[in-house]
């Protein structure tokens, strides 16, 4: 298992933070512009919700970014809570060894 030094962060947050605020944009004018349901945007930056593929898409397209960069953002984040959820399991399985080649 991997070390982490800090805590992960959900993709909503990196929204509000890096581009919603130093924009001045509302969620409800993200959403507008995003042509999707305010709620979708107001769950995602309150770390409520995660990011789907479609509005990975379209968060990609208007911050001229990449779908993969929210895609991946979210598993991260989603990979990293499992694993302290699942820690103590995760420990009690034995790595299997591979016959040398």
């Amino acid at each position: 298992m991997a070390i982490r030094i800090t805590p992960p962060v959900h993709p909503g947050e990196y929204l509000r933070e890096e581009l919603l605020e130093p924009l001045k944009l509302t969620p409800y004018a993200l959403a507008a512009r995003l042509g999707v349901p305010r709620t979708r945007i107001e769950r995602l930056v309150r770390a409520e919700t995660g990011v789907t593929p479609d509005t990975a898409l379209r968060l990609g397209r208007f911050f001229s970014m990449t779908p993969e960069f929210w895609i991946n953002m979210q598993g991260l984040y989603d990979l990293t809570l499992a694993e302290a959820a699942a820690d103590e399991a995760l420990r009690s399985i034995e790595p299997m060894t591979l016959p040398a080649a």
